[in-house]
This record gives C-alpha cells, sequence and structure tokens, in this order.
C-alpha cells in the first residue's frame, strides 16, 4: 500500500511538474514572419497574327518569243532603209534596216514585257508568343519561438501564422 502511495505521488508530481512547465512556458499561439518572396510562372501561349501584303509581280507574257514586236521592228527597220539606199545599196539598206529594226522591236517588246506588273493580295501568317506571369505561391521565412524556417504557401501569411500543438495551420486566416 506504501508502494502504491508512493507510486501515485510520484506520478502526481510528473504530470503536475509537466503541467506546471507548460503554464511557465507556453507554447507560442502564433510565428513571426520574417520575410515573403512571391514565386511566380511564366507561361507562353501560341497566337496566330495574319495580315495581307500587296504583292507585285511580272504579268503573264502573252508572246513569249516576241515575235510581234519583232515583226514590227522589222517592217519599220525595212521601210526606213529602203528610203536611205539607192540601187543594190537600197536592197542592202533595206535587209540591214529589217534586221537592225527586228532586233529593236525584240528588246523593246522585252522591256514592256518586264515593266508590266499585277498586283495581288496575299494573306501571310505567323506565330508570336504572349508571355504570361502569375505567382503560383509565397516562400515564407517565419520564426516559431528561437528556431526559424520556411515554408512555401498559396496565399500571403501576413505578418504571422497562427500555430496550434506546435504546428503551423497553413489554411487559418491570415491575421493582422
Amino acid at each position: 500500500m506504501l508502494t502504491g502511495i508512493v507510486a501515485g505521488a510520484v506520478a502526481v508530481t510528473a504530470i503536475g511538474g509537466v503541467a506546471g512547465y507548460k503554464a511557465l512556458n507556453p507554447e507560442p499561439e502564433f510565428a513571426e514572419v520574417l520575410a515573403v518572396e512571391p514565386v511566380t510562372e511564366t507561361t507562353k501561349t501560341p497566337r496566330e497574327v495574319c495580315d495581307d501584303v500587296a504583292v507585285n509581280e511580272q504579268a503573264p507574257v502573252k508572246d513569249p518569243n516576241r515575235i510581234a514586236g519583232t515583226a514590227i521592228g522589222a517592217v519599220a527597220g525595212g521601210l526606213l532603209g529602203n528610203q536611205l539606199g539607192g540601187g543594190s545599196g537600197r536592197t542592202l539598206a533595206t535587209v540591214a534596216g529589217a534586221a537592225a529594226g527586228g532586233y529593236a522591236g525584240n528588246q523593246v517588246q522585252k522591256n514592256l514585257q518586264e515593266k508590266d506588273t499585277v498586283s495581288r493580295t496575299e494573306r501571310r501568317c505567323k506565330t508570336v508568343y504572349e508571355s504570361h506571369t502569375q505567382t503560383v505561391g509565397y516562400d515564407v521565412r517565419y520564426r516559431l519561438g528561437k528556431e526559424q524556417g520556411q515554408v512555401r504557401m498559396d496565399r500571403q501569411p501576413g505578418p504571422r501564422i497562427p500555430v496550434k500543438d506546435g504546428q503551423l495551420q497553413l489554411n487559418a486566416p491570415a491575421t493582422p
């Protein structure tokens, strides 16, 4: 019986000592927030941008061998050569005039064809990327008693974080 009384007294003293220790050294109700760093994430979203552009190009050629220009030039050159000479020289001048006129007519038609352009509208598209930055959380450095720690939270905590049974209450509302 004496043993039971002594054991009971020891147990009551131990329990009372722990309770007394807790009363003298209560657990903190809040952790002090020391620093908050936003954690961001950047995403790039592709988007197609199209513009209508005027395009100039050479018109389709109806006479690629330039026969019309050569023929007209040859006739004009032959007539002009025929006017210059006399006798057998007239025949030579007519032939030379026709050859020179044919060549000149061919070149004139070539220059006209190269300058003949058509304009059309062409749709040109390209992909551009838009960057979007959003905050995905906060890295929070805190002090709980004499210890410091860090935790990631989904919102800003304010100046302190509630503590219950020595654990941070991360889902509790922020306190002023």
